[in-house]
């Protein structure tokens, strides 16, 4: 393994397995995409512009790559349902309910609109951080927001 990659996992490997045990409710999953995430990281690694912040870059990765195996699992409720109780060492306690909802919309929507939601009302992100994070906005961040949230009303609606 390339030294910098070694590095990189070593200060950033427990906070990737987090986020995505966080967005993928299962710890089998979040190995995988742990290993997924610096795989791709490695093949990136010589466009990484090193005036970025590390972090926020392993952020993009992982919750692109967490949002797109939501969208491609064939039987995602079913796993969601499984992996209700599952919540993030460490992390802050949510409403495991909620979660799981988040999840099931979040995989479901518009992903530009996901990964904002995400963001700002999972991570609890400001606009602007977000903004940074998804390199748009503040501005098309409270909008991608907006939309989502009205969507996510509306579908959840639907299933009363």
């Amino acid at each position: 393994m390339d030294a910098r990659l070694s590095t990189l996992f070593e200060r950033h490997g427990p906070l990737v397995y987090r986020r995505a045990l966080q967005l993928l409710g299962n710890p089998a999953d979040a190995e995988e995409a742990t290993q997924e995430v610096f795989i791709r990281a490695a093949a990136a690694l010589g466009r990484f512009d090193p005036r970025a912040k590390v972090s926020t870059w392993l952020y993009r990765i992982t919750s692109n790559y967490c949002l797109n195996s939501l969208r491609d699992r064939a039987r995602q409720r079913v796993l969601l349902a499984e992996n209700a109780e599952q919540v993030a060492p460490g992390s802050v306690a949510y409403d495991v309910g909620q979660m799981v909802a988040m999840r099931r919309l979040l995989a479901e929507a518009d992903p530009r609109e996901a990964a904002a939601a995400l963001a700002v009302f999972v991570d609890g992100m400001s606009h602007a951080e977000a903004a940074e994070v998804l390199e748009v906005s503040r501005r098309t961040v409270g909008n991608l927001c907006e939309r989502f949230t009205t969507w996510a009303a509306k579908r959840l609606a639907e299933e009363v």
